[in-house]
């Protein structure tokens, strides 16, 4: 008995003890809570968070990636093959228009021009003594000596032997040319940025000529092969501005220009792209052929513009600050003298505010955006304005009423649950087109 009862002891002061820790977490979430209430309200208010609105540069820009290369590059080969002999060229050196590069074994070319020198006069002997006997029997068979039938051979003779010579011509002039191949030159002035052989090594030129040399032109003047998605392709342009870096130089910006936009489209990772070749100055020499460039292609620019962060663009009060926002506005407009109103809202007559169709006056709200600031008496103020471009954190203001450089506008308030994340209200929906933004 005196075992259970102090069983049953030890129980009742284990749940004791929970109930105690259960109570004493409740009470500091409460106290936590109350901390956190009393830091986002004072005096019954929202804390808000304020941004100014500032005027400046403002750029709409297209991104994207491409490759810098050589406005001109020539792969030097040769026709003929044969061993290496002598180069007389190296990486990054700079060569004239027909400048000696390399000599193959002109040996065996050599030979074969004296050989078909050699055929040549033996096929032009021959034909001296076809001449000969063509001469000889024509005369008799004039004289009719001799029948057509027995001076035909001689006449055939003649003239295959006249094609031979021509063949055998054809022939040294080839192994002449061929000579001539094994003396490669230069087709252009420019630097060399690839050389593929070394002395001694054998070139094989059968069905496609190998590649000795890679020659670039004027390093002075560069171009950008850049890929473009079908989705930005239409607002690229030729003579289009545009900026770009490189990894090799961060903080250095290039400018360039578009000269072409091709029109073979090409499929990358599943999407479609089309090559703009763009043209960039290079006289420092800083670009250097297969740089990859990260270029911003300049759609629209303005000058000393009054721009509004985006932030502030995407606030949006809590629904009871839009009510209170309305139900005051309503009492404003209520106060006001019916031609005003009608001059206000397109409509005579009391009714006008909530007048969905003002005439000729009454303008889309579609591309409006609103910016909530606080007015003199510390309310809250909602300013329909006309934005312009955007370079996706800030925006241009292109019409307000009110809004000047200088002010302050709301980017987000202090309560639980950030303003980009709260629900866009539609104004319009809850209270009417309301009087007209400008």
């Amino acid at each position: 008995m005196d075992v259970g009862f102090i069983f049953y002891n030890e129980e009742n002061l284990n749940m004791k003890k929970k109930w105690i820790i259960l109570l004493m977490i409740f009470i500091l979430l409460l106290i936590i809570a109350r901390v956190i209430y009393s830091a986002i309200f004072k005096n019954g208010q929202v804390e808000y968070q304020f941004v100014e609105l500032t005027r400046g540069d403002l750029e709409n820009t297209i991104s994207s990636t491409g490759t810098i290369n050589p406005v001109t590059k020539v792969e030097v080969g040769t026709q003929v093959s044969g061993i290496l002999d002598r180069l007389y060229v190296d990486f990054n050196d700079r060569v004239r228009k027909g400048q000696l590069l390399a000599v193959l074994d002109t040996i065996p070319l050599k030979l074969a021009v004296l050989d078909a020198e050699a055929n040549l006069q033996r096929i032009n002997s021959q034909l001296e003594q076809a001449q000969e006997e063509y001469q000889r029997n024509q005369s008799m068979f004039e004289k009719n000596l001799i029948s057509e039938s027995e001076f035909l051979p001689f006449k055939i003779t003649l003239r295959t032997q006249q094609a031979t010579v021509k063949s055998a011509e054809v022939n040294l002039q080839r192994a002449e040319r061929n000579l001539k191949y094994a003396v490669i030159r230069s087709p252009i002035s420019g630097i060399v940025i690839q050389r593929n052989v070394e002395a001694g090594q054998t070139v094989a030129a059968s069905l496609q000529a190998p590649t000795l040399f890679i020659i670039a032109g004027n390093l002075a003047q560069m171009e950008i092969h850049a890929q473009v998605d079908e989705s930005d392709i239409g607002q690229i342009r030729e003579g289009q501005a545009v900026r770009f870096t490189v990894s090799a130089y961060p903080t250095q910006k290039f400018t360039g220009t578009v000269r072409q936009i091709r029109l073979q489209p090409e499929l990358v990772s599943n999407v479609v792209n089309y090559t703009v070749v763009i043209d960039a100055s290079n006289e420092q020499n800083l670009l250097l052929p297969g740089m990859t460039a990260t270029v911003d292609f300049i759609i629209e620019q303005k000058k000393d513009a009054l721009l509004i962060p985006n932030t502030a663009l995407r606030f949006q009060p809590s629904q009871q600050e839009i009510e209170k926002f309305m139900e005051r506005k309503k009492k404003e407009f209520g106060t006001l003298p019916d031609s005003l109103r009608a001059q206000r809202t397109g409509r005579p007559g009391p009714g006008g505010m909530f007048n969905p169709q003002s005439g000729g006056n009454n303008r889309s709200v579609s591309d409006m955006k609103q910016a909530w600031f606080l007015d003199e008496d510390g309310k809250l103020t909602m300013e329909p304005i006309k934005p312009g471009i955007s370079d996706g954190s800030k925006t241009e203001i292109v019409k307000s009423r009110h809004l000047k450089e200088g002010m302050k506008v709301i980017n987000s308030s202090g309560k639980a649950g950030d303003s980009s994340t709260q629900p866009n209200v539609n104004l319009n929906r809850t209270f009417g087109p309301g009087p007209r933004p400008f």
